[in-house]
């Protein structure tokens, strides 16, 4: 007869496996999905390297099992936010915008792993999805608007990905800072506020739709 795992066993093996995906994220977290090493993975699980294998098939598995679960995170997150702003696309597109900034910028690493890190194919696919569910959801607030009469008519595809272009860019330079420089004699312009940034990226967004900021 087969064996077949009990209630028991399958919940103790869910919950290990949600103890080695904390501990990976808890790395990424700190230095990216290159201290996400399976190693480093399985001391701060406190298992053994050949128990996180047990229930990854490799690193790539489970380092696109990570994407996956912090990218759901983070898109759900916008898009209650986008639905609880009520209807119109100055109120939908300053939520989705200023929530996935601000949740970007409180935790600029995992938001640069997320956003620009290069790892590999199976991470790239989930990332592609990642932003796939981005720019649907962009897109349904600009159709949305046209439709309202917020905007005038334009390509939403177009334009949906012309502005999470613009967000992304703007958020670049804060989740990945150039290196330090020798300072000059003229010293450099103070970097935005978190807010100021925010504010500043929304009303070029609304303003390029043709919207009133």
């Amino acid at each position: 007869m087969a064996y077949r795992p009990t209630d028991r066993t399958l919940a103790r093996a869910e919950l290990r496996r949600a103890d080695i995906v904390d501990a990976a994220t808890m790395l990424i977290s700190t230095d990216g999905f290159r201290a996400a090493t399976v190693r480093a993975i399985a001391d701060n699980s406190g298992i053994a390297i050949g128990t996180v294998y047990r229930y990854f098939g490799n690193r790539e598995e489970l380092l696109a099992t990570i994407f996956r679960t912090l990218a759901s995170r983070e898109y759900r997150a916008v898009e209650r936010a986008v639905t609880a702003a009520g209807p119109g696309v100055p109120a939908q597109l300053t939520a989705l915008l200023t929530t996935f900034s601000r949740r970007a910028l409180s935790n600029p690493r995992t938001a640069e792993a997320l956003l620009f890190e290069p790892v590999n194919a199976l991470v790239e696919a989930e990332r592609m999805t990642f932003r796939r569910r981005f720019h649907d959801l962009m897109v349904g607030v600009i159709t949305d608007g046209i439709a309202r009469g917020d905007i005038p008519d334009q390509d939403a595809i177009t334009t949906a990905r012309a502005v999470i272009g613009a967000n992304a860019e703007a958020l670049m330079g804060r989740l990945s800072p150039p290196p330090s420089t020798v300072a000059t004699a003229t010293a450099a312009p103070s970097a935005p506020s978190t807010d100021e940034l925010i504010t500043t990226v929304t009303t070029f967004c609304l303003r390029a739709l043709g919207a009133q900021p």
